[in-house]
């Protein structure tokens, strides 16, 4: 409990405060995530660290039990064109990755990130993850990992809908795994 405390107030301090930790075995892997991921993304195939460039679903699914404790931060926003979208997340998500080290190098020697949005550090993306030029940062997005955003996220009592416009108030989530 005492190390929870002391990450949280990490997180505080690192201006994260909407969060909750989950039981990484409570995080909801699903085939039909990769078929949207293949069949209903525009980054497929085009990001190092989106699909095909990830490990199999059933790889994912046991790459989460590896895990005893992880943490789900939630960010709200609306914008005024969909594009706005993409440099409020590229913020976020470089802010979530240093985040992400500060904790390894606290002792949690597995920690690891899933951003909310697709890897947006290089552009263009090499999409190979064997000719990617920040492999130490770039991270899949839970999505690329199979992971059902939306029954993982009301599990744990935040809200998500679909959206029908852009201008509606986004709920957007990223994970950071801890061991």
């Amino acid at each position: 409990m005492k190390e929870r405390r002391t990450l949280e107030s990490l997180f505080r301090e690192r201006g994260f405060r909407d969060f909750r930790w989950i039981d990484p075995k409570a995080i909801v892997v699903a085939h039909w995530v990769r078929m949207k991921c293949r069949f209903g993304c525009g980054e497929y195939g085009r990001s190092a660290a989106c699909p095909p460039e990830v490990p199999s679903v059933e790889d994912c699914e046991r790459f989460f039990r590896d895990y005893e404790t992880a943490v789900v931060f939630h960010f709200e926003k609306a914008v005024a064109r969909p594009e706005d979208r993409h440099a409020w997340t590229r913020t976020i998500d470089g802010r979530l990755i240093d985040l992400e080290r500060e904790v390894f190098l606290s002792g949690r020697r597995k920690a690891f990130l899933l951003p909310m949005d697709s890897c947006l550090l290089c552009d263009p993306c090499t999409g190979r993850r064997a000719t990617c030029k920040e492999p130490r940062r770039a991270r899949p997005t839970p999505e690329a990992l199979a992971v059902d955003v939306f029954a993982t996220v009301r599990s744990i009592g935040y809200p998500i809908e679909v959206l029908s416009d852009f201008a509606q108030t986004m709920n957007r989530y990223a994970i950071l795994l801890i061991d």
